[in-house]
């Protein structure tokens, strides 16, 4: 294994960007290439330094303070009265750990939350809080197995992202795709796609979303 690997392996796989990389591996290619130090991974703690430097050969050092302290792990809590359903939380997930629609409330799969923190400055009415997942930092033992499935749901929503999305298909195709062989798709109206019926959610209107973000400002002051 190339040694930029064998580093990312030893990182918690947060995507966290607090190491000033994009990711866990962006950060391993510059360590590998003696582009950054081994200390400025919170999430990794003090052990995980610890590893790095083993790995490396190195002397072990503290976490810079710089880029933040190692704490215990947290997971993201929406605030689903003041949720609007904007998705941008969605889209700034690294491991797709929220589940929602546009116009529809968010929830959190607390199981699956890294606690990175990226959803929570895209939240127009910050109804995103992070709350302590456990008292203390997790073991070294901890750290890795939650790193693991963490790659899992990673390099899945990559692999999810990096697909081309099918353009919407019209009536008109829908009904040519369904008719039978032989058979034009004019002439038979009977099995031609029904039209599609208007959502039944109200749409979100302009008052609403200001009245959400009062909420969430009100909630952040008290």
């Amino acid at each position: 294994m190339e040694l930029a690997s064998r580093i990312d392996a030893l990182l918690p796989q947060t995507q966290c960007t607090r190491c000033g990389y994009p990711t866990c591996r962006d950060y391993a290619d510059a360590i590998a290439g003696d582009e950054a130090d081994i200390d400025r991974c919170p999430p990794g703690g003090a052990e995980g330094v610890a590893a790095l430097a083993a790995l490396l050969g190195r002397a072990t050092k503290p976490l810079d303070p710089d880029y933040g302290a190692e704490q215990p792990p947290q997971v993201a809590v929406i605030d689903e009265a003041v949720c609007i359903g904007c998705t941008k939380c969605i889209q700034a997930c690294p491991v797709d750990a929220i589940v929602g629609a546009a116009k529809r409330m968010h929830t959190v799969i607390a199981s699956e939350c890294t606690g990175c923190e990226l959803c929570l400055p895209p939240c127009p009415v910050d109804c995103i809080v992070l709350v302590p997942a456990a008292e203390e930092p997790l073991s070294r033992a901890g750290v890795l197995a939650r790193a693991e499935q963490a790659r899992l749901r990673y390099e899945a929503r990559n692999i999810r992202l990096s697909r081309p999305r099918s353009p919407p298909v019209s009536a008109k195709r829908s009904s040519a795709a369904i008719a039978p062989p032989g058979i034009p798709a004019a002439a038979a109206p009977a099995i031609a796609t029904a039209p599609a019926a208007p959502p039944s959610a109200t749409p979100i209107t302009r008052s609403a979303v200001l009245e959400a973000i009062a909420r969430g400002r009100a909630r952040k002051n008290t």
